[in-house]
């Protein structure tokens, strides 16, 4: 019945904080912070999350962290099934909102990519007829980018490209269209940030559509441990000296 689901349910989420209390009191007994499973989107990792990482290993030596990197579905469900504590990302359109606490940290421009050496580099102006007919890679159904990047060729009335690569990586699109005659479809920030950045070219092609606020996620009813609290702080922390 309702009335027992609903029994059920609390009774997990008693029981699963009961535990993580225990869990997070025996580590701070033996002088460790604790432990924070962490989930982020591609775009986020190899930037903001890693500089994360690496000061919170200077001030919390013995917090551990286990990371996993995939698109926001899979990461916003994976916190809803409490297999994950925080996620780094957006969330995604059909997702139990009602169920999350979102803390926006900002907004990321999208932009399309090809080699420096691709025959479109040179173009001083792109539409998107002129780029139906190329290679894309592409993260997969129903990424927030994903949806974004459908859309833009529906509303341009084109057909969505039928050459497509599609992958989660950032850096195994990075890499095919760094090495290929394929475009992509990228946050700019991931584009500066990348060591290669002069391999690349963003074509000059404008996307109307922005992608959602990214942000810091957590689960609304779940008590927020000290290993969660330290890295969230550090997120934002490191958010702020890169906007400054």
């Amino acid at each position: 019945t309702p009335y027992g689901d609903t029994v059920i349910y609390y009774a997990q989420m008693v029981f699963a904080e009961l535990s993580g209390m225990r869990e997070e009191l025996v580590a701070l007994e033996s002088g460790n912070l604790g432990r924070v499973a962490v989930g982020a989107i591609p775009a986020l990792s190899s930037g903001l999350l890693t500089r994360t990482i690496a000061n919170l290993k200077k001030s919390h030596p013995r917090l551990s962290m286990s990371i996993q990197v995939d698109t926001s579905d899979v990461l916003v469900q994976a916190i809803l099934q409490d297999q994950l504590d925080i996620v780094l990302g957006r969330i995604p359109a059909g997702a139990r909102s009602e169920e999350l606490l979102f803390d926006s940290l900002g907004e990321e421009a999208l932009c399309v990519i090809s080699s420096a050496q691709h025959p479109l580099a040179g173009e001083s102006q792109l539409s998107w007829a002129e780029l139906q007919n190329m290679t894309w890679v592409l993260q997969q159904h129903p990424s927030p980018m994903r949806t974004i990047i459908n859309q833009v060729f529906h509303n341009a009335r084109i057909d969505i490209p039928s050459s497509i690569v599609e992958t989660t990586s950032i850096m195994t699109l990075l890499s095919l269209v760094q090495q290929t005659d394929m475009i992509g479809v990228t946050p700019l920030s991931v584009v500066e940030e990348y060591p290669g950045r002069d391999l690349l070219c963003v074509l000059p092609i404008t996307f109307e559509a922005r992608l959602p606020p990214f942000g810091l996620i957590t689960r609304r009813h779940r008590i927020q441990s000290s290993a969660m609290l330290a890295f969230m702080n550090s997120v934002r922390a490191e958010h702020k000296t890169d906007q400054a």
